[in-house]
């Protein structure tokens, strides 16, 4: 197992650039002075508040310096990646808000031995200079089953608690009432993550492993032990069983949820999970609470609390009535906060209705009858032709390109067989191109479905009240002008459309005898062939996906279709 790459500067420094790169970007912090601390740069806005202090190791990005600001913390200490905080910086933190005027001072603490111990000490030392300081440890782990001597780790519930002391110390509660306050928050709350990968301290090998096909339940935000291995899940199922668990009556751990009750959800990526990902997690989320009877009173989604690279997410449930809602809702500037509005989740909202087509639509008939017979078997040979060339197209594209040519189109070829399946196809040929155009973009996808769109579309324009085959003529010239115009290419570069010999206007002309002048191609200019070379291998230039290729096989139907 080797140890994974790391975009630092130095193993020893990441904590400190880190902070300083944070510090940097945000004019509202300032750095203590020999000191791995952050400190909200107005200082003197907290003279009669209490002030709120927390921190730990790093590595939980944002947490927790992206939550200082007004409305939130006062400041950090942070400690080594996933190692406690320095007594003597805690100290120097207590000291700095103390001698600014602080109405007294609450540390925020997750519930790890290190942590504990070491604000514990910096706690003792202060009050014994006369600082008048209290501490909350919160434990949201709903994990384990049975009790632990060393009680419920702190996970991602501790920054609903940095929000809601927040917001009580800038409403200027005292020191007493915010400690009654956030205490009696944090024993309704629950957090349980779920883990698809392991995490790796910079310069270490990951501190544990995961089969491919395996996710582990209930484990901590440093890669501590979880309660179960597990085969792999859909999402839905995933968090089906996250919120059973978290739930579960039996579980000495666990939040009583009963229907009717509210709760805030916070759906926290653990730091390498995709945000496509997170936004399935989070909508099976309420889906699965609104089930269960509950209202997420709101919904949080993002990056909270991270334990490094781990490809993860927690789930964090605040059981919250009106005031504790309040104080989530109350301003912040605290830059990892989001920006939330003040109302419910829910799965169940109202979708805007469809647009009504414009009035320039064409409505497309099914037509019967020998033109709709002819079109009926051009498309076949057209679809068969594509169908066969599948695996030589993909070929083709794989020197190119992503190498699903053949792939893209043979999906195209079965939309329209089945389409022509289910009715006959329009006879006219304005109707055509644009019933085609419109399936194409829905069925056939990539870059190449939205190109033969605009082919298409443009196309059928100058066939509404012509079928000559002048009028094809136009058409192509037309639907090829519309590619290059938004695709971008020109002839001769190796992407879609492709260079032919000939306009395909130009051919359809030449092969009626058609005396009507074509525009002349346009020819390379010099060292244009020297310049894609320069810049070809896989995918050089603007290479659309799955398009190379396919595009010669609609020339077949100008022929056929204009005889």
């Amino acid at each position: 197992m080797e140890v994974p790459k790391k975009l630092v500067n130095s193993v020893a420094g990441c904590a400190d650039d880190t902070l300083a790169g944070l510090v940097a970007c945000n004019p509202g912090l300032r750095l203590l002075q020999g000191h791995r601390v952050v400190l909200r740069a107005d200082l003197a806005a907290i003279r009669g508040r209490v002030a709120l202090l927390s921190g730990g190791g790093s590595g939980h990005e944002p947490a927790h310096a992206g939550y200082i600001g007004k409305g939130m913390l006062t400041g950090v200490v942070a400690g080594a990646v996933f190692t406690s905080p320095a007594v003597g910086s805690i100290l120097a933190a207590i000291r700095t808000v103390t001698q600014a005027g602080a109405a007294g001072t609450l540390l925020i603490v997750k519930n790890y031995t290190g942590d504990r111990l070491n604000f514990g000490l910096a706690l003792e030392r202060a009050r014994a200079e006369g600082a008048d300081v209290r501490m909350v440890v919160v434990g949201d782990d709903s994990a384990f089953t049975t009790l632990k001597k060393a009680g419920r780790r702190g996970l991602c519930g501790t920054v609903l608690i940095h929000k809601v002391a927040g917001a009580l110390a800038e409403a200027g509660a005292s020191l007493n009432e915010i400690v009654e306050k956030v205490s009696a928050a944090a024993k309704s709350m629950g957090t349980l993550g779920l883990s698809l990968s392991p995490c790796s301290v910079p310069g270490s090998k990951p501190t544990f492993q995961l089969a491919d096909d395996e996710m582990e339940l209930g484990l901590g935000i440093h890669g501590e032990a979880g309660v179960r291995r597990m085969k792999m899940l859909p999402a839905d199922e995933a968090v089906e069983t996250m919120l059973a668990h978290m739930t579960d009556p039996s579980n000495a751990s666990h939040l009583p949820l009963s229907p009717g009750g509210s709760v805030v959800l916070v759906v926290n990526n653990l730091g390498g999970l995709s945000c496509l990902e997170l936004g399935i997690v989070a909508g099976a989320a309420v889906h699965r609470l609104e089930s269960r009877g509950i209202q997420v009173a709101r919904a949080l989604v993002g990056s909270f609390m991270t334990a490094l690279e781990m490809a993860g997410v927690s789930l964090t449930l605040m059981l919250v009535d009106e005031e504790l809602v309040g104080l989530i809702d109350a301003e912040t500037t605290a830059m990892a906060w989001p920006n939330l509005a003040a109302a419910p989740a829910t799965s169940q909202r109202q979708e805007i209705p469809s647009p009504k087509e414009g009035p320039g639509t064409v409505q497309c008939e099914s037509s019967a009858g020998p033109e709709a017979a002819r079109v009926q078997l051009v498309l076949e040979r057209v679809c068969s032709t594509l169908l066969d060339m599948q695996d030589k197209l993909n070929e083709l594209d794989r020197a190119a390109g992503d190498g699903d040519c053949g792939h893209t189109h043979a999906r195209a070829a079965r939309a329209i067989q089945e389409w022509v399946c289910a009715r006959p196809p329009p006879a006219a040929p304005s109707q055509l191109l644009s019933s085609l155009a419109d399936l194409l973009l829905e069925k056939m996808g990539g870059s190449s479905g939205v190109l033969y769109g605009l082919f298409l579309t443009a196309a059928s324009r100058p066939l509404l009240n012509r079928h000559d085959l002048p009028a094809w003529a136009d058409a192509m010239d037309a639907g090829i002008e519309a590619m290059q115009r938004y695709g971008g290419a020109a002839p001769g570069d190796r992407t879609m459309p492709p260079s032919p010999p000939l306009p395909a206007g130009l051919a359809v002309r030449c092969g009626t005898g058609s005396a009507r002048p074509a525009q002349p191609q346009r020819r390379p200019a010099a060292g244009a062939g020297r310049r894609r070379a320069e810049r070809g291998g896989r995918g050089g230039g603007h290479q659309a996906h799955g398009s190379r290729g396919g595009q010669s096989q609609l020339h077949q139907l100008i022929p056929i279709a204009a005889a």
